[in-house]
């Protein structure tokens, strides 16, 4: 298909598209002469994999041309692939990130590791010292503490086995496409686009079960 072409089906504009050619975002069209190039379904698919990354969530072109440049790298495996590019994503820290010398952070730390402990997540334990998702959930859950609720390794644990089987899904689903690469861009896109769904749902069946327990109006 033409660049007008690949404009109309993707719904981004042609001057748009440029600049992610120019950027490294979008491999280059086929050449068909000195000023026209061909372009297929994975330029659209790619085209919309950026999108989800720069205008829905935000991420920074630099950060997703480091992502992209993993969903394309055929030296490393299936697992080293997607792992890198899900660590080249932003990652969330909370509010204020855990404060190293705040008592509550430390108490925080304790009680992660001991969840992880607790459920056998030798992979999370291993990177715990450099993971951002780690210090995320220190930073929750601090914070938590510092409110004084009671949030430790038993009341996380139910929680974090619910979020294991989400992972399983995500996975089942990035399983029905064919090639790694294929895979890589759906989990890259859903490490965007699922969290706001994850949370609107998690909200949708807090108003449900609390109309059931207590009734409505």
């Amino acid at each position: 298909m033409r660049l007008s072409v690949l404009s109309e089906r993707s719904g981004i504009s042609t001057a748009t598209i440029k600049y992610y050619l120019r950027e490294g975002l979008l491999p280059p069209g086929r050449p068909v002469n000195a000023t026209t190039a061909e372009y297929d379904e994975g330029h659209l698919r790619r085209l919309r994999l950026v999108r989800a990354l720069i205008q829905v969530g935000g991420v920074p072109v630099a950060t997703a041309r480091e992502v992209l440049g993993y969903v394309d790298d055929d030296s490393l495996d299936h697992r080293a692939r997607l792992g890198g590019a899900m660590w080249a994503l932003p990652q969330d820290t909370g509010p204020a990130g855990p404060d190293e010398e705040d008592p509550a952070a430390a108490s925080a730390r304790a009680e992660v590791d001991r969840l992880l402990e607790l459920l056998g997540w030798e992979c999370a334990r291993g990177s715990a010292a450099v993971s951002p998702a780690h210090r995320s959930l220190v930073a929750a859950v601090a914070a938590l503490r510092r409110l004084e609720y009671p949030w430790d390794a038993e009341r996380m644990a139910p929680y974090a086995e619910l979020m294991r089987e989400v992972a399983r899904r995500d996975l089942d689903f990035m399983e029905t496409y064919g090639s790694v690469a294929e895979r890589t861009e759906v989990a890259v896109a859903a490490a965007v686009l699922f969290p706001p769904a994850l949370l609107a749902l998690h909200r949708l069946a807090q108003q449900e079960e609390t109309s059931r327990r207590y009734g409505t109006g």
